[in-house]
């Protein structure tokens, strides 16, 4: 299979799973009063998801 196809198919896969992680009933488990090290749980949540899209989106583009 051709490197671009399976990198698109990869991101495509991607985008539809950061659909779902930032839908509204998956944001709705989140947004408590709860705080981890003094930051709000649903920013907390919001930034890790965010930072790992960003990380596995690096890591499918420029993976050999």
């Amino acid at each position: 299979m051709n490197r671009n196809r399976t990198a698109g198919q990869r991101l495509v896969v991607l985008f539809l799973a950061g659909v779902v992680l930032f839908n509204y009933p998956l944001l709705t488990l989140f947004n408590s009063p709860r705080t981890i090290a003094g930051i709000p749980l649903l920013y907390a949540y919001l930034f890790l998801v965010w930072a790992g899209f960003i990380g596995l989106m690096a890591w499918i583009i420029e993976r050999k």
